[in-house]
Formats: structure tokens, C-alpha cells, sequence
């Protein structure tokens, strides 16, 4: 009867096998042994190579928007015309702010609410609309 040797059979390495299957195949074998060393570190150094590479990027894009976004003074918006006789904006007038007046008097209608004395009620549903009771 034949006797099989104790070795793991181990492929030989040809000319066809390339550098990169080897490391694989070396990578793969020492995984396990050693997971945090080839994979945790990698990809944490990764993470925070990434953080310091995008830093710049992110610091550029930024300035680049403020750079196209800035504050006009009262001539340069006069001139552009964007501001009326009033000295309020012609195009970005709040609709909410002649109603009400000024935010002051809108803190003070709010805060003579009495707020501990309320009652829940139901939202009215359409007709035909489920109301979510069983």
C-alpha cells in the first residue's frame, strides 16, 4: 500500500503563474492568522489617507462658491437695481414679513400662547381617505 506524504500539496510555481496570483494566494494563507495587521490597518490608513487627500478638494469647492456668492452693499445693489425705493429687495421679498410685521412682534404673539391647556384632535380626512383606526 502507497504511504502520502505529510506536505500540503502546494502548486509549483510555473512561468505562467504571475506575481500577482502568488501574492494572492501568500495574502489569502496569512489572512486569518493575522486579520487586523492585512486587513484592518489597511483600510483604516485608507479612511484617513482619504480624509487628508479630500481636505484641499473640499477647502477649494468652498471657495470657489464664495467666491460667487458674495454680499452686495446697499450702491452696488442700487445700481444692479435689486433694491426699490423702500430699500427692500425687488425680487426676494419675504410675503410673510408684511403680514406679520416684524419677527419682535411674532416672538411676543407666541409667547402669550398658553401652552399647557391643550386639546388633540383628529385631522379631518377626505371623503373616502382611510383615517387609520381599526
Amino acid at each position: 500500500m502507497a504511504v502520502f506524504p505529510s506536505k500540503r500539496f502546494r502548486r509549483t510555481t510555473t512561468a505562467s503563474s504571475s506575481l500577482g496570483e502568488r501574492l494572492g494566494a501568500l495574502y489569502r494563507a496569512n489572512l486569518p492568522r493575522h486579520p487586523f495587521l492585512l486587513f484592518g490597518l489597511p483600510f483604516i490608513t485608507v479612511i484617513v489617507a482619504a480624509s487628508f487627500v479630500l481636505t484641499p478638494a473640499t477647502a477649494l469647492r468652498y471657495e470657489r462658491h464664495d467666491r460667487k456668492v458674495r454680499q452686495l452693499t446697499q450702491e452696488e445693489a442700487m445700481e444692479l437695481g435689486l433694491k426699490g425705493e423702500d430699500g427692500e429687495p425687488t425680487i426676494y421679498r419675504n410675503p410673510r414679513r408684511r403680514i406679520v410685521g416684524s419677527e419682535r412682534e411674532e416672538y411676543y404673539r407666541l409667547m402669550a400662547k398658553d401652552l399647557d391647556n391643550w386639546e388633540q384632535r383628529r385631522v379631518q380626512r377626505f371623503p373616502g381617505e382611510p383615517d387609520g383606526r381599526l
